[in-house]
């Protein structure tokens, strides 16, 4: 059980170390590289798509995470460095783009569709409540047809 043990550490150790970035890229200052590990986390590789750069391997993530680190030594604020990436890639290189006027069909097609979805619903059920509601008549056609039927004529 201690060999089972003392071989998941020594996995454990060697998958975080190929999981952790360059030394030499990281920033000197240990709230700007912090600052920088925040941003990573909020943009999007452009390669992989449903990863951040930070959990990214590809080459241009890496990119990425350099001018990330390039932009916060130059003193730049979070939300500048995010302005600077969506003028240069868009907003889709944002994990979670804010709401404008460009993107709203995207936020609001969710609810519109649970909107009429739920309007149909309503109304099927209204329709289905009315016709069960109201007994049918027959005429007296029909009544007298019925009763041949029944008999057996």
């Amino acid at each position: 059980m201690k060999a089972f043990r003392t071989l998941a550490v020594a996995l454990a150790a060697i998958a975080c170390m190929a999981a952790a970035s360059d030394p030499s890229e990281r920033l000197p200052d240990a709230a700007q590289e912090a600052r920088a590990r925040d941003l990573f986390k909020e943009v999007r590789c452009l390669v992989c798509q449903n990863e951040s750069i930070d959990d990214s391997e590809a080459a241009l993530a890496h990119d990425l995470r350099l001018l990330v680190r390039d932009q916060v030594k130059q003193g730049r604020s979070d939300a500048e460095i995010r302005a600077f990436l969506t003028e240069r890639y868009g907003e889709f290189v944002l994990l979670k783009p804010p709401f404008s006027a460009g993107n709203a069909v995207l936020w609001l097609t969710p609810l519109g569709v649970l909107l009429i979805g739920g309007g149909l619903m309503v109304a099927l059920l209204r329709r289905r409540r009315t016709a069960q509601a109201e007994p049918e008549v027959l005429s007296a056609d029909e009544e007298a047809r019925l009763e041949r039927l029944l008999k057996g004529e």
